[in-house]
């Protein structure tokens, strides 16, 4: 969804009507997941994907009809192995794809919650009583709710909104989809210093929103940085304080100067963000973590800190170092296989 918000921005500024597709199941091999949305604008214009293929073509055909009647859909499409690639799956395999009129009141809701770097579960109808169909409820991670639907659809939007997992669900009388949105990961990079160039580059490679942290413009501006989604020229704990680090979000503590990375540290430590990794050898990190511990962090939050940061490749250029770093961000992000944490560099 977060993909195409720009698009539907556009054409409701412009008055159009706008039709939404969603895929809620995939069989067998497809491209394009559940979740995977597309929406069309009454004067024809096209955002997204559901497939990659000619089911693209139906998908838009019927999306023009829905425009016209206003009454949602539910699509099935199966593809045998021999026509596959001309509808865009990989071998044989079926997808189903709601399509319905754009909620506003929902939409709005749903795109505030995105532009929050909120989690959110929405629960849509998609089979049953036509008064039911294509009826929403949004429901964000602090219990709160836009929309309503029946009491087993909520019980259903708060389970997939606990497991993180999208999911097709049957309730009394009709089928829900419910599908968990999250915020995009993070990476925060405090201090304007070479290394920070090609990591955030990097980051914004691998689909990161990257922000920069540095109180001094000379270093940090878009000239030097134009990997950067947003620069923030404030001392780190008061940036830190106003990014408001969520589970989603890394902090990569690069300027080997304790006058930023400690208040920086001191933050990010006690907050949810996934990781937290300084620029330093390990003589260095051994002064910083006296002087935290000095300062008042516990222990407990010391203990998360990778240091000194990035898997050890053997690296030394900038750009290496920064692959190492991304390489542990991603490793902590995907916790399937133990984070190796570095024991040396120098600096």
């Amino acid at each position: 969804m977060r993909d195409i918000l720009p698009d539907i921005e556009r054409w409701r500024a412009a008055g159009d009507a706008i039709a939404l597709a969603t895929v809620v199941q995939t069989w067998g091999s497809a491209p394009r997941q559940a979740g995977a949305k597309m929406a069309m604008s009454s004067n024809g214009k096209i955002a997204g994907s559901v497939s990659g293929g000619c089911v693209e073509t139906a998908v838009v055909e019927a999306g023009q009809q829905t425009l016209t009647t206003g009454k949602p859909r539910l699509l099935h499409f199966g593809v045998t192995d021999e026509n596959a690639w001309s509808v865009g799956l990989a071998c044989g395999g079926t997808i189903d794809v709601f399509i319905e009129p754009l909620s506003a009141e929902i939409y709005e809701a749903l795109r505030d919650a995105v532009a929050a770097h909120r989690v959110a579960a929405l629960a849509t109808v998609i089979a049953g009583p036509e008064g039911l169909l294509g009826r929403k409820l949004l429901l964000l991670d602090d219990g709160s709710m836009a929309g309503a639907l029946p009491e087993d659809a909520v019980a259903a939007a708060r389970a997939a909104l606990s497991s993180g997992v999208s999911r097709r669900a049957a309730i009394p009388d009709a089928e829900i989809f419910v599908e968990v949105l999250t915020p995009p990961p993070r990476l925060v990079v405090v201090g304007g210093v070479h290394i920070a160039m090609p990591l955030l580059a990097l980051a914004k490679t691998l689909g990161f929103e990257t922000i920069l942290v540095d109180p001094r413009e000379a270093f940090a501006n878009a000239d030097r940085f134009p990997h950067a989604d947003r620069i923030v020229s404030k001392w780190p704990d008061r940036a830190l304080d106003e990014i408001r680090l969520d589970p989603s979000t890394a902090v990569a503590v690069l300027t080997h100067d304790p006058r930023l990375d400690d208040p920086a540290l001191m933050t990010a430590l006690r907050s949810p963000a996934f990781y937290v990794g300084a620029l330093g050898s390990t003589r260095t990190q051994e002064k910083r973590r006296s002087r935290l511990l000095e300062a008042g962090l516990p222990q407990e939050a010391l203990s998360r800190l990778y240091a000194p940061i990035g898997l050890d490749l053997g690296g030394r250029s900038p750009e290496e170092i920064a692959l190492s770093v991304m390489a542990q961000i991603v490793a902590a992000r995907n916790p399937k296989r133990p984070s190796v944490k570095r024991d040396s560099r120098d600096g």
